[in-house]
């Protein structure tokens, strides 16, 4: 899903594009609109691009371009701002950041997944075979022996029951990247924690030896809650040492009681197109 603020598309020169008072209308053979769906071709098409040039990309590694070179600002350089209220967007407002084509085709290192990763996941959640079934789509018996609710991700996401006392909750992340830069490559972490939070990386620095090659780390969110029990976002970002790529990941920590309003924000971190 992707949510999309004044996405500049064609619109019908039949039908009225705005109003002033009540009769008068004015026809237009363009409309800046907002919502989901008005962002859905862009990525589509954006996507469609990507597979063009990397045919054995997974969708898993076209999301992940996607999410990893967006641009968490607008056009002046400062914060993305909300809709209502012209505050700074979180992550559960704006996804990932604004798309950027470009960046895209040439994203420095991916997040990348397999069939047998998501089939991890589902062996997690304590489905019924039927619930199973339902999602994989398939009949054949699924390899559940090694079940994970944590998969390769292109961001973070930790949930913390509020405990009333407000100590410090810790939850870990691990990750793996693949270098789809042009060979050897070196690159460091540059972490910014969501307020009320620290974040560790290990290691801090990756070194690629060839393209495709793949690295291990870990991220550990350690959140002490807040009175106010709100949701909080920041990132972490792979700097090349050279500062030719950078790979960005936005990070939320928010208490469990807004789960489920989590749940259906959280599938918005793919991008914002504008």
């Amino acid at each position: 899903m992707v949510p999309g603020e004044l996405i500049l598309a064609a619109w019908p020169s039949n039908i009225a594009a705005a109003t002033i008072g009540v009769n008068t209308f004015f026809d237009s053979d363009y409309r800046l609109l907002s919502g989901t769906s008005m962002a859905t071709p862009h990525i589509a098409g954006i996507a469609a691009m990507l597979k063009g040039t990397y045919p054995d990309w997974s969708p898993t590694a076209i999301r992940s371009a996607m999410m990893n070179s967006a641009n968490p600002l607008d056009n002046t350089e400062k914060p993305i701002k909300t809709v209502y209220g012209n505050t700074d967007a979180t992550s559960l407002n704006m996804g990932a950041g604004l798309v950027d084509p470009n960046r895209a085709v040439d994203p420095g290192l991916i997040y990348d997944a397999t069939p047998q990763d998501y089939v991890n996941l589902l062996c997690s959640m304590n489905l019924t075979k039927e619930q199973f079934k339902t999602i994989a789509r398939s009949s054949a018996k699924h390899n559940c022996s090694n079940p994970s609710d944590d998969i390769n991700y292109p961001s973070f996401i930790a949930l913390f029951s509020s405990n009333g006392n407000y100590t410090w909750l810790e939850q870990k992340f691990r990750r793996t990247v693949t270098n789809v830069g042009a060979g050897v490559a070196k690159y460091k972490a540059k972490v910014r924690a969501p307020e009320n939070s620290t974040i560790s990386i290990s290691p801090q620095t990756l070194v690629f030896e060839k393209k495709n090659q793949k690295q291990d780390y870990t991220l550990t969110i350690r959140y002490k809650g807040n009175t106010e029990d709100q949701a909080q976002s920041d990132s972490i970002t792979w700097v090349e040492d050279n500062g030719h790529h950078t790979v960005r990941s936005p990070i939320v920590v928010a208490p469990e009681i807004n789960a489920w309003t989590l749940n259906v924000a959280v599938d918005k971190t793919v991008a914002f197109v504008s």
